[in-house]
Order: C-alpha cells, then sequence, then structure tokens
C-alpha cells in the first residue's frame, strides 16, 4: 500500500474521531480504514490511536504524526491540482529544440505568435545541429529534418524541405554547370560532417532516386560554414533553401539541377511519448502543424 494513501486515511480517521464516518468519507469499508490504521502503525513501530468500543483518541506519536503530516498532505493536494490543469491548460515552460537554420528563418515569428496565443506558456529555444538526447536533456519537443530513426520517439511530418545545389557564379564559369545530378561527381563538393568520410547526395531522375558520390573538398559540422565558403568560390553546396536562399536573390549562389533535388525530405516535429503530454505541448504541436503545415519550408 502506498504510504501517502495509509497517511491520507488515518488523517480522515483523526479528524473525525471514527473509523466508520472516515470511511464514509473516503468511501471505503471500515474494516479497509482499520487495515490501513494498522499498516501504518505497523510500518513505523508505534501506535497511533487510541482505540475504543465507542472513541477514538490520538496518542502523542499519532498527535505528532497528524502537524506534520497535514502540511504534507496538502502540498500533494497543491501539487495534483496544478499537474491537472498543466494537463487540461496550456501553461509551463517548453524546452524546443531545433537545426541551426531554422534561426534565420521563420520559427522564430512562429514561436513569437504561438506565445501571443498562449500567454501563461514560455519557451526555451536550443538551436544545434548535433543529435539531441532528448531524455537526457529534458527536451519537450524536437524540430528535425529527414528520417528519424528513433523508435523512443513519436514523430509527426510538418512540411516537405525545399532543397537547393548551388555555387557562386565564379565557381559554375570555372568549373562548369553541370546538366546531370551525376556530373557532381567531378566537382569539388561542401558536405556537413555527418555525411561521413564518403559523402553521397540523393537525387531524383526519372521519378527514381539517385545517389551520387561527391567528392567533399570540405566538410563542417555547420551548414552556414559551407555557404560562407561556397560564397568565396571553393565547391559546391547540397542544402536546404533557407539557408541560401537570400544569397540566390542577390545573385551570390547559382542554383542549378533544380529539377532534381530529392523531395522526400520532411521536417518533423519529434516528441517522446503519446500519452500524458502537456497541453502546451499538445498546442505547440497543432500550431506548428496548421502554420508549418501549409507550406514548403527549410532550414537546417
Amino acid at each position: 500500500m502506498d504510504s501517502l494513501d495509509l497517511i491520507k486515511t488515518f488523517c480522515e480517521v483523526a479528524a473525525h474521531g471514527s473509523f466508520s464516518r472516515a470511511a464514509k468519507k473516503l468511501d471505503m469499508s471500515k474494516a479497509s480504514v482499520s487495515k490501513y490504521v494498522a499498516e501504518l502503525e505497523t510500518r513505523f513501530g508505534v501506535r497511533l490511536l487510541n482505540r475504543s468500543t465507542r472513541s477514538v483518541s490520538l496518542t502523542d506519536a499519532g498527535v505528532l504524526l497528524l502537524e506534520r503530516s497535514k502540511p504534507v498532505l496538502e502540498m500533494v493536494e497543491l501539487t495534483q491540482a496544478e499537474l491537472q490543469e498543466h494537463a487540461s491548460r496550456p501553461t509551463g515552460r517548453l524546452r524546443i529544440a531545433a537545426p541551426h537554420g531554422m534561426g534565420q528563418g521563420d520559427l522564430p515569428k512562429l514561436l513569437g505568435q504561438f506565445m501571443g496565443h498562449y500567454p501563461e506558456v514560455s519557451l526555451s529555444v536550443q538551436f544545434s545541429s548535433r543529435t539531441i538526447d532528448m531524455a537526457e536533456e529534458a527536451i519537450d519537443l524536437a524540430l528535425r529534418f529527414g528520417p528519424i530513426e528513433d523508435d523512443n520517439l513519436i514523430v509527426r511530418k510538418l512540411a516537405l524541405v525545399k532543397l537547393a545545389v548551388c555555387a557562386s557564379p565564379a565557381y559554375w564559369k570555372k568549373h562548369g554547370t553541370p546538366l546531370h545530378p551525376a556530373e557532381l561527381s567531378d566537382h569539388e563538393a561542401l558536405t556537413h560532417s555527418r555525411s561521413g568520410p564518403h559523402p553521397q547526395w540523393r537525387f531524383e531522375v526519372d521519378g527514381h532516386p539517385l545517389d551520387v558520390a561527391v567528392k567533399s573538398r570540405m566538410d563542417a559540422t555547420e551548414n552556414a560554414a559551407l555557404v560562407q565558403v561556397a560564397l568565396q568560390g571553393f565547391g559546391v553546396v547540397y542544402m536546404p533553401a533557407l539557408m541560401v536562399q537570400s544569397h540566390i536573390d542577390h545573385g551570390d549562389l547559382v542554383p542549378v539541377l533544380q529539377d532534381h533535388v530529392r523531395n522526400d525530405m520532411w521536417l518533423s516535429a519529434a516528441y517522446l511519448q503519446r500519452r500524458h503530454n502537456s497541453a502546451a505541448l499538445r498546442a505547440l504541436l497543432d500550431f506548428l502543424q496548421t502554420r508549418i503545415g501549409v507550406k514548403d519550408v527549410a532550414g537546417r
């Protein structure tokens, strides 16, 4: 039996001075109430109640337990009420992890709009391209690009991610513009470190996937660093369009092979469990699904 239930039962008996009245208040049988109190006395190794055929009174030990336990029970009841409110009304702080590039896109604006809708919800946002251990780092929601192969996570797809293959005008002038994805194997690629020592870029040709092995001139853990090197004319990048769109718009980077970029890259929201999620997390998931799910997005 749970110690808290035993103490709560004892307190009801002490308050009413009767096993029968306590049983009625707790919707229990008189025998069960008596058993609970006896179990509590056994655990503490001391008699808590003086019993007679007509009355029940507290021993000195019972008085001490009653005094010490009342604040504890009140705190438990208050906490229970707050937790129930937490589950039913969006409130509290959510911890979010997102790829670096999303900090440069619409995500901050969307999160601001979310806080406007839910003024009792606070947010902590961690931008990082590394793999996050959501349980260890107490992350409530992670936004991720590409497939998520963690059986411990629940994944909700939000939107397709638009990709771009691009390099500087000077680079294309020097090395030539590829007309087919396979030609990229002869170019100098700027790749993400997680692609490993033998990176491959996936494209689509005639409706079928095509993996092209590329030669990495430089790899980095952050796409932003690769973009800066590409702007200097030292290679080709292949990444979510958000990271390079402003440079494309200004003519500093030129996209190619747009008809062949993969179109199966998703932005997804991942969280640890389906049951007992807070109302704030459910509200954020629905908000992102509504606001992001209606358009293509990018960023990493």
